[in-house]
């Protein structure tokens, strides 16, 4: 999805080029699957050109995040995010600057009477 964010419209072929591009060995089919299965899912529409098809993203790179994170946080620490968070923050070597941050954030979200807290 992130090649279609980039590219949008973008073909099958260029998806495939990109990816070599940056390294990532896929094989041609294995691409198109994903393709044809993003389309399905109606998260790319497709449009024939010729002989290829042209890709275009129908979902945001933010909702798409905003769904997988929920869904994560749904099937791995049971929609609970304070244990995920704890995770993260125990797993992690996070710097002094990385923690300040992440304080701040937390302030921030503590004092905006606008978003409904969670127990």
């Amino acid at each position: 999805m992130c090649i279609v964010w980039e590219r949008d419209p973008i073909t099958a072929n260029e998806v495939i080029e990109c990816l070599r591009a940056r390294k990532r060995v896929w094989h041609p089919n294995t691409a198109r699957t994903l393709l044809a299965r993003l389309v399905q899912k109606k998260a790319l529409a497709y449009q024939s050109q010729g002989r290829a098809y042209e890709y275009r993203a129908l979902v945001s790179e933010k909702e798409c995040i905003a769904q997988a994170s929920e869904s994560f946080l749904t099937r791995f620490f049971d929609g609970s995010l304070k244990p995920m968070f704890a995770h993260f923050v125990k797993r992690q070597h996070l710097s002094q600057s990385e923690l300040a941050e992440l304080r701040s954030l937390l302030d921030e979200v503590d004092n905006n009477p606008s978003k409904p807290k969670k127990k």
